[in-house]
């Protein structure tokens, strides 16, 4: 999946899930479980405490 593709399925900009990935931007709640659900995982797989 691209970023694009999960962007369009979050609702967000795909700078959004760049920054999300590169440890920029910390999620929201609603969209930490909305990329989780694109997904089909859970939020913990997906954002861990270092």
């Amino acid at each position: 999946m691209t970023q694009q593709d999960l962007s369009l399925a979050a609702e967000v900009s795909r700078k959004s899930i760049n920054a999300i990935e590169n440890g920029v931007y910390v999620p929201s709640t609603v969209l930490a479980l909305k990329i989780a659900q694109t997904l089909e995982c859970s939020v913990q797989d997906l954002f861990q405490l270092p």
